[in-house]
């Protein structure tokens, strides 16, 4: 299997910086996202409405970038699991998980024998269609394998340090709004209990050897988390990059020509 650098980067201690997609469908996104420095993508499944054959073309365009394709998959389910990685994704997030059982089950559906019970299917997208040694693709599929369990529930993090022990399961990731929402202070990202239930989540990944992971919406909110001690960072998401990039062109261009026309 391809090595997974994201995976790596992030066991030794580094960090790693990507993005996440949830409309921009086009076969050269994957690509753009890389050439613009994005060590990983992870392509979303659980707001985006994208189907398992749109998540198919965009895995298969972006392995012929440097950038690691990851999809979020709606809920931990095992076909929901084993269909993004049997079409090449090399990294899983999964929302919503709360408890030591959920990691497992996360860890036995993504993984071949004898760390899981994935189903075998051999010579298709996720080993680029090649022949070879079946175990030793296996081991290697467990080996290079991202698996990403999202804490975003009061309920994910009252056992954060039972998922966090949880061999398999590689990165905790704050799904900061659903937990403020849990939490009963919607968007209240400086409430002194939303800011301990960071500190809970970074102290078991600490212990236990995970990486903490998070999104950033702006260049600044990324860097204060990098600051916190997160060491995987998504940097927004493609339609709101865009539109604020947009908006603020346009509002410069428009700027400019409201000068143009005031009287002299």
């Amino acid at each position: 299997m391809r090595p997974n650098h994201v995976k790596r980067t992030l066991a030794a201690g580094g960090t790693s910086v990507g993005t996440m997609m949830f409309e921009f469908d086009s076969p050269g996104i994957g690509r753009i996202a890389s050439l613009a420095g994005a060590d990983f993508v992870i392509f979303d499944m659980e707001h985006s409405g994208w189907s398992d054959e749109t998540v198919k073309g965009l895995i298969a365009s972006t392995r012929a970038a440097e950038t690691v394709p990851m999809v979020r998959v709606p809920s931990t389910q095992y076909h929901l699991l084993s269909r993004p990685l049997d079409a090449g994704a090399m990294g899983l997030m999964v929302p919503m998980v709360e408890d030591e059982a959920q990691a497992r089950t996360i860890v036995r559906s993504a993984k071949y024998p004898p760390k899981g019970a994935r189903g075998a299917g051999f010579s298709l997208a996720h080993d680029d269609f090649e022949g070879g040694d079946v175990a030793a693709k296996m081991t290697s599929a467990n080996e290079e394998g991202f698996l990403i369990a999202q804490i975003e529930t009061a309920r994910g993090i009252e056992n954060v340090e039972e998922i966090a022990a949880v061999d398999g399961v590689d990165c905790l990731w704050i799904g900061h709004f659903d937990l403020t929402l849990s939490m009963g202070i919607p968007a209240q990202f400086e409430h002194p209990d939303f800011l301990r239930a960071v500190d809970r989540m970074l102290n078991a990944c600490a212990k236990h050897g995970k990486a903490p992971g998070i999104m950033g919406g702006s260049v600044e909110a990324s860097n204060a988390w990098l600051e916190r001690g997160f060491r995987a960072i998504a940097y927004g998401g493609d339609l709101w990059i865009y539109q604020e990039a947009l908006s603020h062109g346009i509002e410069e261009i428009k700027g400019v020509a409201n000068q143009l026309r005031a009287p002299k």
